[in-house]
């Protein structure tokens, strides 16, 4: 990935800044996924009631 970035001539700082950038965005992703999972998870568990 560094290599990609260091190839489009960009300088260090702006590869740093793109490098974090892709890094959080994949973090936000990875944590929706995991809350998603989770609240299936819960779902099946504890099914909602029908009196509800």
């Amino acid at each position: 990935m560094t290599d990609l970035i260091a190839s489009l001539g960009l300088s260090t700082d702006l590869s740093l800044a793109i490098q974090i950038l892709i890094l959080g965005w994949g973090g936000i992703f990875i944590v929706m996924f995991v809350i998603y999972v989770i609240s299936l998870a819960l779902a099946r568990l504890f099914p909602p009631s029908k009196e509800a």
